[in-house]
């Protein structure tokens, strides 16, 4: 049961010192119940008194770590919706693999790697599903090393785990491969390689059981695979052990979960982008697909990157000159904010129109035009300190400059900032955009 800020002040030395960085124990003791400080950064704490308060104030679902230098994250979410609070480890995406289509899979999945709004777009992890062959087993995941990914071993015969592991335990893949009829030799090959264990069940039941009776043998990293009998089952069980977890308290389902959509909806590609879709928003930590292609990688990044961003901080878009539709210097220059929606829904606009200029993304604190107006972040100074910062007059010979028609008011002050430049004002709303520069005369 989870400790208030009282309880941790009660184990805490009666100390006042500023080695924690607090005036007083109480403080310290309040900040560590509300989980804004770590509990660590007490140098008078006893090692049981430690033990006793890291397991209380740890957060009902236990944060796992994959990969040779913890490069991918799971669990460690403290509530059910982003508005709460906010999410912790996005949900990562994976791709089934075998002997016979392993070089294919990974030159599709090769192809999905770009960056949006600073963060690396990339299938993360690759699914090895063990077929019953242990040497050719061995071989794919030899094969696999070379891919740079993080593997995740589909494969409950322990002694073909064994040879695998022995191969790639240095780069501290999942295995997922316990059950209720072998989990004592997978505890025991997680254990001796130090690497997380992936546990599944005929159902929700039987899962429990089996996790309830690994950690009596003292496994700590875990993933609850949540099946795949049918998609209303593996939809049940996602939510039903993040809601015992994190509204129960129930520690035995404290743990990220995986769901093989490739298996709930195999060769239909459409079915497996709709289904990852959903247990992206409820409550896939590591999704597995048959196989991903741009397309449908696209909106499935974009659902995420919206679900697992802090509500509290808007998306922003780098500052800096984005030419368009084949831009150079002696392109026109359109300027807009840099927050992210904003940013989307104009370019979109503007290749559309297929007239060559450069956008101008200025810093204006991740707010919409008229919001970043409002609040001083768009203005003709702001405009033009970018102007200087960025070295926009001896990057861009062209002296045209089109500002967001919600600030129209602005064009005097800018002209004013700006001598030499001509200041036009495009329409108020993005529609009109493509109209409005086919028709356009410098």
């Amino acid at each position: 049961m989870a400790l208030k800020g009282l309880d941790i002040f009660k184990l805490t030395p009666k100390t006042n010192c500023k080695d924690c960085g607090n005036a007083t124990c109480m403080a310290f003791s309040m900040k560590v119940a509300q989980g804004a400080i770590d509990l660590g950064k007490c140098p008078h704490l006893s090692g049981e008194a430690l033990a006793i308060l890291g397991d209380a104030t740890a957060p009902p679902m236990k944060k796992v770590n994959l990969g040779a230098d913890s490069t991918l994250s799971l669990g460690g979410e403290t509530v059910l919706f982003r508005h709460d609070k906010t999410f912790v480890s996005k949900s990562l995406y994976a791709v089934s693999v075998c002997a016979d289509c392993f070089d294919d899979k990974l030159e599709s999945i090769s192809k999905i790697d770009y960056d949006r709004l600073g963060e690396r777009m990339y299938v993360e992890l690759l699914n090895l599903r063990y077929d019953g062959d242990r040497d050719a087993y061995t071989s794919i995941v030899k094969k696999a090393l070379d891919a740079e990914r993080v593997l995740i071993l589909e494969c409950s015969d322990a002694v073909a785990a064994r040879a695998a592991l022995e191969v790639c335990a240095a780069k501290k893949p999942l295995l997922n491969g316990a059950n209720a009829s072998n989990y004592g030799d997978m505890h025991k090959l997680a254990s001796e390689f130090g690497i997380a264990l992936g546990v599944s069940g005929a159902d929700l039941d039987e899962l429990y059981d089996t996790v309830a009776a690994l950690e009596k043998l003292g496994s700590k990293d875990l993933v609850l695979d949540v099946g795949c009998v049918s998609i209303k089952d593996a939809f049940a069980g996602a939510v039903q052990i993040r809601r015992s977890a994190l509204k129960s308290n129930d520690r035995t389902f404290g743990y990220p979960t995986l769901v093989d959509v490739g298996k709930l909806a195999s060769g239909d590609k459409y079915m497996q982008t709709a289904l990852a879709s959903v247990f992206t928003l409820k409550y896939g930590s590591i999704i597995v697909m048959e196989d991903m292609s741009y397309p449908q990688a696209l909106p499935l990044y974009g659902l995420r990157q919206n679900i697992f961003t802090d509500p509290q901080k808007p998306m922003k878009v780098e500052p800096g000159i984005y030419p368009l539709n084949g831009a150079d210097e002696n392109s026109i220059c359109v300027t807009t904010v840099d927050f992210a929606l904003t940013y989307f829904v104009v370019t979109g606009e503007l290749e559309r129109s297929g007239v060559p200029m450069n956008l101008l993304i200025s810093d204006a604190g991740g707010y919409s035009v008229l919001t970043a107006w409002a609040a001083g972040k768009l203005s003709a100074s702001s405009i033009a300190k970018f102007f200087k910062e960025f070295e926009i007059e001896s990057k861009i010979k062209s002296r045209t400059l089109v500002i967001p028609g919600k600030v129209a008011v602005l064009k005097g002050e800018i002209e004013d900032s700006l001598p030499g430049w001509k200041i036009v004002v495009a329409p108020a709303e993005a529609i009109e955009l493509v109209k409005f520069f086919r028709e356009f005369k410098d």
